[in-house]
Formats: structure tokens, sequence, C-alpha cells
């Protein structure tokens, strides 16, 4: 102890550079915009302090801010401990110079002349940069200056729809010249104060992939569209959707069909059916490569359960299944699979305890117009509303997905080998109508979709749910479509409207891209919305 106390002390030397003054703020009084602040460079050589004015303001305005307007601006000094500013600022007419005196701990007093100078933005930035009529979303790197464009198909020369900064030109300007974005692509953009720039390379990329399943938040709402705004205006007579890779059709009974541009939701035309009616075009869906089907609604319909086919949306739709049937069918259709390929139609039985017709699609046909009839049990009489998906194409013994207005009050994965639950989803509220299931396997992982519809003035529901099979059970729901989400449920359905959804109708489908990039989820709730959720799995 003795021989450290005969250490000299350190030397103590403070490592913050003191300005006295570090800064002064001004404001308009009585304006409570979070852009009214304004703050000042101070040259401390020169003694001047100069307090900077947006070009504009408000900020993102076009109003051009004047040296008149600052006529009368509250200010506020940064001042460093024990230092003083003098005359006792509250307000200043900035439209000339001023002058403080500003004392500091020692006694020693500074004077700084205040001015004011509006200046233009020098930001740079492009911050969208989307192709909507392909559906492609760029992915902006600000720190190497790089949009990616993720396509394994041709691109060619669109137009893009872009944001940059305030006040800024871009060259050349993608939203009104078409470049080939096949090819890499530089674009320059010039800030307001015409000599700041930034140049970006344009290019597209095929990326990496997470190793399973779609990326974290990586889901959004790319396009909703109210059913009226397309074109749709009957009541209650909007049942479903089909989606290929290019459209989305939608089914109005009694009337021809409307199909949108399925990435941007834009109409795209009519589809021309010659057997149009209240109860002979009651539903329509689609399989895995796009071809479109329709059915009638049987008994009421006459004594055939009939299923109309088409390739395509510019394609009549041909008779590809009739069957001699007094049950009641119609309401929905599903298909597991390409008609093109393998595949697994199925089509629920009403007013039964969970049967439902089953017809199966080997190398491309149809083996029998009669189904098999299975039961999946322990589901009570599901009136009028349920749908069946199977998970496997080519095996009848494979599991399968059933929702239904009956008890038990859940999404069913059924044991495709004993007909039996082998897992619940969520409780649902008994208030609303379960109506649509759809089952995809997106990079490794398998989904299931299911709607939860809302027919009345009241209450909240209109809901659609995603869940990850992966834990082997419906307990993982993959995306929040919540209001601490995407905030999709219950305001994209009838009651949003101010309308009801007096048929409980209402619609889901997975589409997984060709490229396996993107999944998407196509939902619609008649007398409401129809709109689309992109997600992907790129390794970002």
């Amino acid at each position: 102890m003795g021989i450290s106390a005969c250490h000299s002390p350190e030397e103590f030397n403070p490592t913050v550079e003191r300005n006295i003054i570090n800064n002064l703020t001004a404001s308009f009084p009585d304006d409570d915009s979070d852009d009214n602040s304004f703050t000042s460079e101070i040259d401390y050589t020169n003694h001047v302090i100069t307090v900077v004015f947006p070009y504009n303001y408000p900020k993102l305005s076009d109003n051009v801010l004047q040296l008149s307007d600052l006529k009368k601006m509250r200010v506020i000094a940064d001042l460093d401990n024990n230092v003083y500013v003098y005359p006792t600022l509250l307000f200043m007419d900035m439209t000339k110079d001023n002058f403080i005196t500003v004392k500091d701990q020692t006694g020693a007093s500074t004077e700084y002349k205040v001015v004011a100078e509006i200046r233009k933005s020098n930001e740079c930035a492009i911050t969208k940069f989307n192709i909507t009529s392909l559906g492609l979303s760029g992915i902006i790197n600000e720190s190497t200056k790089t949009i990616s464009l993720i396509s394994l198909e041709s691109i060619g020369e669109v137009l893009a729809d872009i944001s940059i900064s305030h006040g800024a030109t871009i060259s050349p300007d993608p939203r009104t010249v078409a470049l080939n974005y096949d090819q890499d692509q530089k674009i320059t953009v010039t800030a307001q104060n015409g000599t700041t720039k930034s140049t970006y390379t344009v290019k597209k990329e095929i990326p990496e992939k997470i190793a399973a399943g779609l990326r974290a938040n990586s889901a959004k709402l790319i396009w909703a569209k109210k059913l009226t705004d397309i074109g749709i205006s009957s009541s209650d007579m909007t049942t479903g959707i089909a989606v290929t890779n290019d459209y989305v059709v939608i089914n109005e009974r009694a009337k021809n069909p409307i199909y949108l541009n399925a990435k941007n939701g834009e109409k795209a035309g009519t589809m021309n059916i010659s057997f149009a009616g209240s109860l002979t075009n009651f539903y329509t869906t689609s399989d895995k490569d796009g071809n479109i089907l329709f059915t009638n609604l049987t008994p009421n319909a006459g004594p055939a359960f009939t299923v109309w086919k088409a390739s395509g949306v510019d394609q009549a739709p041909e008779k590809y299944i009739e069957f001699t049937t007094s049950l009641a069918m119609g309401r929905k259709l599903s298909v597991s699979g390409s008609l093109n390929n393998n595949a697994i139609i199925t089509a629920p039985i009403y007013a039964t305890s969970g049967q439902f017709a089953r017809w199966q699609v080997e190398n491309g046909v149809l083996k029998s117009q009669t189904p098999d009839i299975i039961t999946a049990q322990g589901i009570g009489a599901w009136g009028t509303n349920a749908d069946v998906i199977y998970s496997d194409p080519t095996d009848l013994t494979s599991d399968y997905f059933t929702t239904f207005y009956a008890e038990p009050r859940n999404l069913c994965w059924m044991d495709g080998k004993t007909n039996s639950i082998k897992n619940k989803g969520v409780a649902l509220d008994g208030n609303y109508v379960p109506n649509a299931v759809d089952h995809a396997e997106f990079n490794k992982v398998e989904y299931v979709a299911s709607n939860l519809v809302n027919p009345w003035s009241w209450g909240t529901a209109d809901n659609i749910y995603l869940f990850d099979l992966s834990s082997g059970s419906l307990g993982t729901q993959a995306i929040d479509f919540g209001s601490t989400g995407l905030g999709i449920n219950g305001n994209y359905g009838s009651k949003i409207l101010g309308n009801t959804n007096g048929n409980y109708c209402g619609d889901v489908v997975l589409k997984v891209s060709d490229d396996g990039y993107y999944m998407y989820i196509y939902f619609m709730f008649c007398n409401g919305y129809v709109g689309c959720v992109q997600c992907d799995c790129i390794d970002m």
C-alpha cells in the first residue's frame, strides 16, 4: 500500500469537445407537424449560425417556402452547462440578420450572427422500385446502390412503378421509358439541388433460397379490389375464384366470369361460357396448371352433377364430369394436383355428416365419371358450407384437409387411411362460417390456407389463415393476417363496405410461382373484396 501511495495521479484530459453553443433550432409558431423543426449549421471561426430551411414546406408538398414566410420564428438554443445567451431567445424575424451574444463558463462573450437559408434538398435515393405489371418487387440495397429483380423468366421492356426522394429527378425515368430489364440498367437520381447524384444498377438476378419454407416477414398485400369496382354489381352471387399463372377468374352466378391480372388486380377480360345461369355456373376452381373448372348445383339444377373444364381464360369450357345423382353438390370443388397429369378432385356432399365425392386423374385421364363416396369421421352435419382438399394428388390414402360449418368448429387434418381426425386447427367462433380450404407445398414445406366468413352487419370476421404443417400439427400460423400483421382480417369482407354476405360465400387459393420463389395467397369475400398476398423464400 505504501508503494501505491507514492504513484503520481494520472493527468485528466476531457474527451468531449465543448462548443458552448451546439445548435439553434427554429420553428413556426402554432404548427404541430413533425416537419416543423429546422436545425442550424454553426461556423465557429467566423461566428455565423445558419438556420437551414427546406425549399418545400410542408416537406413533401409542392409549396415553395419564401423568405417572407420567416417573419416570426420561434427559436431555441442548445447550450453547454452554465452558458448563457442574450438577448433572451423567444422569437426572431429571420427575414433579416440577427445577432446574439453567447457567454461561456469563464465569462468570455462571443457575438454570433444568425441568418436563414432556404436550401434545396440533397437527397437522391430510390425508395421503391416495382414492375407492377409482372408482380415484381425490386430489392433495394442502398449501400451498394443496386436494385435486384428476382425472375427466372424474361422480363423484357416494361415500365416500372418507382418512388424517389422528394424534389429529385431521375434519368432515364423508368416510369415513362420502358427499359429492357433482361440486361443491367443504370439509372441516375439527381437531388433537388441539381448537383448531388446517385447512380443505381438495376439487375435481374436468381438468388439463393432459404433452407425451407417462406421467409419471415416477407408477406405483403400486393393488391385488393372491391368487387363492385371491377364490374360485379349483383349481391350474394359471387361464389369462388380460379387462379392461373396470369389471371384470377371470379365466378358470378348467371353471368360470364370476369378475370383480373393476377399480379396487379386490374381487370383483364371476361370469359365466354355457354352455360351461364344462376344454378349452372355456381362455383369455379382451378388446378395446379391453371385448368379452370365450373360446377352446377345439384339437385337444384337437374339430375346430373356437371363440371366444365377450360384450359385457359380464352378457351371455351367443355363438359368434363357428368354424374347422375340426387346428392347435394356443387357449392365447392377442389383439385389437388394437375388434370394434365395426376389429380384428386373432391366435392363435399352437403346435408351429410362428412361425406364427399372423390374422382381420380392418372396421367391426364379421368378414371371414371362416377366418384368414390368417402366419409370423414367425427364431423357433424356440415350443412351447406364445407370444402375438402387432398395433400398428395398421386395417393388416394394421403392425408386431406377439410373445413366446414359444423362440430367440431376447427379446420381438420384428416388421416387419409382411416378417415379420422388427425389434428385440429384453432377453435372458430360459431357466429361465422368457414367454407374454403387449399393446400400447397412451397420450398419443401406444406401449407394449408382457410377462411372464415362474416355473414352479418356486426361482428369481426372475414378472416384468412395460413398454417405451416412442418410441425406435424395445425398449431403454427405462418402469417399474421390480423391487426398486428397485414391488417387483412376483418377489413376486406362485406361488412367493411356496409353489406352483408347472405350466402356466406368466400374463397382462398394458394398458388406457387413456376420458379418456386414466390407463393401467392388469393382471397375473396362475397360483396366485399378480392385480393392477393405475396410471400417469398429468398435468402436475403
